[in-house]
């Protein structure tokens, strides 16, 4: 009992299995609604916990499958409010990380000091920078273009990574860690290979 309401009644086992005896109708009847069968099966599963919980609810002289089926329409609805609250959040996250990208000239100018100082590496460190970071290609991919393995190629691009981090502290010294974005230092020192 809950701030004086009586407490809800039991479901009875033949109520359960009348539920059961029209799980397919019951299934169809959300997978029209919500276009997915996995969907609807999820929803249906949530609605029989629900159903048993609230299963004295029923309403005298209602038959337990029109009952459910309320039920069924208030499970459609909570499923597309939390999908509509899902896609809000994606959307501001969307936002914020689009208010977060540095603009074009910022990522140039970065791109520019890093691209030359990355052409100081060894030629296989240089294009495997080239290739994965700067192109996106997978490891895979790149391992498979360079007749190496994909373990091989992981190391590589880790320590093309490191060496170019590096080239990058000994020519921009504290601005790279500050992130200085007035990248003229890279032209005055150039490490050698």
């Amino acid at each position: 009992m809950i701030d004086g309401e009586p407490a809800e009644k039991p479901i009875t086992a033949d109520v359960v299995a009348k539920l059961v005896q029209n799980h397919r109708e019951f299934l169809a009847f959300l997978e029209r609604r919500v276009g997915s069968r996995a969907d609807a099966e999820d929803i249906l599963q949530e609605a029989f916990v629900r159903g048993v919980r609230q299963g004295g609810s029923i309403r005298d002289g209602e038959s337990s499958s029109a009952w459910f089926y309320r039920v069924l329409r208030n499970a459609v609805v909570d499923h597309y409010r939390r999908r509509g609250s899902q896609g809000r959040a994606l959307e501001a996250l969307a936002a914020e990380l689009d208010e977060a990208t540095p603009p074009v000239e910022v990522h140039t100018a970065v791109c520019a000091c890093v691209r030359e100082l990355a052409q100081t590496l060894k030629p296989e460190y240089a294009d495997a920078l080239e290739r994965i970071d700067v192109e996106g290609e997978s490891v895979q991919d790149f391992a498979a273009q360079a007749g190496i393995s994909a373990n091989n190629a992981g190391v590589r691009i880790f320590r093309a990574r490191a060496a170019l981090r590096s080239r990058v502290m000994a020519s921009c010294g504290t601005c790279a860690e500050h992130g200085c974005l007035d990248c003229t230092c890279g032209a005055t020192k150039q490490p050698s290979r």
